[in-house]
């Protein structure tokens, strides 16, 4: 169940009509790395959670809505930064410049419409669900894989993204206001990342994603394919950061599969596990993870959610009735 509030989350405003920013700010509203995107991510991520993780369903369905509340901010201030243009656009009789003498049609145009024409002539100024240059959003922007380790890394990236661009459209305003609201989401992007980092971190073991821990064969091995000199780094030198493996730099790698039949003989080097130990944690973590979310759904009769009073007067009116 979804309740819309009038009021915003933020007190959006803007100094004055901006059309060439407005176009610019559709990225956040129907963009690869925008509001909508977001919110259908942590919303399509959060139904394989709801009965073996309800607490990470509560997180993804909260955060879901908020950002549904952050485009319509977004929304709100493009159609502020367009501020007149629907309804001179309805003015079908009198070819109107569209901002009197703030604008020239010339100037609106070429601010606006140059980059995403359907901005004017499909919308007339309306947020439309397109990025800033007119391609539609799509489906495709989402990840949701079904894991939560997975899920949870795609979202810390997703904010990443999403605050980086709110970043980049910063500089091309001057408009007090309206720096206020893009600090205040881009603000938002970072308590998201520690959110879903916090979550990630409440689930052990975490490392690597999904549920097989790794051929320790392979696991720590760094192949030098640039030729010229050699860029060394703690990508390759030292302790890995998660097994704590040492790092094997493989300066030929054509040589070592070779010499290793196509790495099929490759003994394990700089690492404590073993493919038995390896093996035998796969099965660990596989039968605890499968085990949670058989546990948590029934295969038999099943409901979503429960609406207690009513919920037991439904039940009630379900037993029979006994006979004298």
């Amino acid at each position: 169940m979804f309740y819309h509030s009038k009021e915003l989350h933020f007190k959006a405003r803007v100094s004055k009509p901006d059309p060439r920013f407005a176009t610019l700010m559709l990225e956040q509203f129907g963009g690869g790395n925008g509001e909508l995107s977001a919110s259908m991510q942590y919303f399509v991520q959060a139904f394989v959670c709801h009965n073996p993780y309800p607490d990470k369903y509560d997180m993804l369905m909260d955060i879901a809505a908020e950002e549904l509340g952050h485009l319509e901010i977004v929304g709100a201030t493009i159609q502020m930064l367009m501020a007149g243009v629907n309804g001179n656009m309805k003015d079908a009789v009198e070819k109107n410049d569209v901002f009197g003498e703030k604008f020239s049609k010339d100037d609106f145009i070429h601010s606006a419409f140059s980059i995403n024409p359907q901005f004017g002539t499909i919308s007339a100024g309306g947020p439309m669900l397109v990025n800033s240059t007119g391609a539609p959003w799509q489906a495709t922007y989402i990840n949701a894989n079904g894991d939560l380790t997975v899920d949870l890394r795609s979202n810390l990236a997703s904010e990443s993204r999403a605050k980086i661009v709110y970043e980049y459209l910063m500089q091309f305003t001057d408009d007090t206001y309206v720096l206020e609201t893009l600090n205040y989401l881009m603000t938002r992007e970072v308590a998201h990342y520690q959110q879903f980092e916090a979550a990630l971190e409440s689930i052990r073991p975490n490392f690597p994603p999904g549920i097989l821990q790794s051929d320790p064969r392979y696991s720590n091995l760094y192949s030098n394919h640039s030729a010229g000199k050699d860029g060394h780094g703690p990508w390759c030198e030292g302790r890995s950061t998660q097994f704590g493996e040492e790092w094997q730099y493989v300066q030929n790698p054509r040589e070592q599969v070779l010499e290793t039949d196509g790495l099929t003989e490759l003994k394990i080097k700089g690492s404590d596990r073993t493919l038995a130990s390896v093996r035998a944690a796969d099965r660990k973590l596989a039968k605890e993870r499968s085990g949670e979310v058989r546990k948590a759904v029934s295969e038999k009769e099943q409901q979503w959610c429960e609406y207690n009073a009513a919920s037991s007067r439904s039940k009630a009116k379900r037993q029979p009735v006994e006979q004298d």
